[in-house]
């Protein structure tokens, strides 16, 4: 017997459609709150897994949406938004900003609009999975295709040297 379709993920799964993504919705039987436990439940790569990373820039929420496989800089990220400091958010403010619980946030469907910025090492794998608005719901999608989703500027968010997109100078 398949659980009911969550709000949240009918949601993003309808807003896939009406803006044409190529991927549909997956719901799966264990959780995807983590990269690994995605990678794990989906038989991927690490890096094929796009993490939704909320971050509080003075009180404005920041979307990063990362490799599996990388970490986020934060001061690499402050450097880029030219800020001061970049924090992590927390689960209320996630909640807020996204209505979408951590570990289920996808790129789209948020409230308001949410700068993002999309890891380029998300653009080394064809197929890419983000989740859909549920610890257990993702869908695939590409590197392009999450740019053109979010509205998001492709950046360096890890490790190495500071290279500044023009499109995300403040």
């Amino acid at each position: 017997m398949s659980r009911p379709e969550h709000p949240r993920v009918a949601a993003i799964s309808s807003l896939l459609a009406a803006s044409g993504a190529t991927g549909r919705v997956l719901e799966l039987t264990g959780s995807a709150r983590t990269a690994a436990e995605a990678a794990g439940e989906l038989g991927v790569p690490l890096g094929a897994i796009a993490n939704s990373l909320l971050f509080d820039v003075d009180g404005a929420p920041l979307l990063v949406l990362t490799s599996g496989s990388h970490r986020v800089d934060v001061a690499r990220v402050a450097a880029l938004l030219g800020v001061r400091d970049v924090r992590p958010a927390s689960a209320d403010f996630v909640r807020r900003h996204t209505g979408q619980p951590i570990g289920g946030v996808a790129p789209i469907g948020h409230p308001e609009p949410i700068g993002t910025l999309v890891d380029i090492e998300l653009a080394r794998h064809d197929q890419v999975w983000a989740a859909a608005g549920h610890p257990h719901a993702v869908f695939p999608t590409s590197y392009e295709e999450l740019l053109r989703l979010t509205g998001g500027t492709a950046a360096e968010v890890g490790d190495g040297p500071v290279v500044l997109p023009e499109t995300v100078r403040a």
